[in-house]
């Protein structure tokens, strides 16, 4: 019998949206991809859902998806994904791409041990928070004009999410691959490397937070030779 390829699931990051993705799925001709919009993000405060409401989303996904799966998640995309895609058969794999790679108990908080970083907006009675100097933060290798469209994309954060634990932790029982992004600056680098020691294997991108806008063509190799070596069921 003919393995099927797996299907590619891409998972945003905070304040992003799938339109994170459209400059790599450029790139990934051939591959099946679906993307999701994540409820934790959302331009109306009124509209925003938590980090579980994620982890459904991205569990309805991959089990509605007919073969395997391997989810790529990036930044806090990889929390919801760890909660969601926990037990599901038939997930083959997860790809973090500078992303929280965190353990049951928890939490993007948690993982910080620390206050909020100075470039986040916290708005406590409205239950959100916003990206301050995204050109700079998330997008400090990407082409300037590119930069500020992203940056005009952004929306409000739920804070809930960022708070919550994770109750399940996918890469436990199923192979991983961990993207450090080496010039980031959201997430330290060190900050990266420790959490890359969960995953069965570890990469490199020379770029900072956001390889899918500052160079989708190599992000998009690294994922295929992951989608091959990730494997796929009958």
């Amino acid at each position: 019998m003919i393995a099927t390829p797996p299907t590619l699931v891409l998972v945003h990051g905070a304040w992003h949206g799938s339109w994170t993705w459209d400059r790599l799925v450029m790139q990934l001709d051939g591959i099946r991809v679906r993307r999701v919009d994540l409820p934790s993000v959302n331009a109306d405060p009124a509209l925003l859902g938590d980090m579980y409401d994620d982890a459904a989303l991205i569990r309805e996904t991959v089990s509605g998806i007919d073969g395997p799966a391997v989810i790529c998640a990036h930044s806090y995309g990889g929390i919801p994904a760890s909660e969601g895609a926990a037990d599901l058969p038939n997930l083959t794999g997860l790809v973090y791409l500078c992303a929280f790679q965190l353990d049951a108990g928890e939490s993007l908080a948690s993982a910080l041990n620390g206050p909020p970083p100075d470039w986040q907006d916290l708005h406590p009675d409205q239950g959100y928070s916003d990206a301050l100097r995204p050109e700079q933060i998330f997008y400090a290798d990407v082409d300037p004009d590119l930069a500020t469209w992203a940056a005009t994309r952004l929306a409000h954060q739920s804070l809930a999410a960022l708070t919550q634990p994770q109750t399940r932790a996918a890469w436990r029982k199923v192979p991983s691959t961990y993207i450090v992004c080496e010039h980031d600056q959201a997430i330290p680098v060190a900050a990266q490397e420790a959490m890359s020691r969960r995953a069965a294997k570890t990469l490199r991108l020379p770029t900072s937070h956001s390889p899918f806008l500052a160079d989708p063509s190599r992000l998009a190799d690294l994922l295929r030779a992951e989608l091959a070596a990730l494997g796929s069921r009958p």
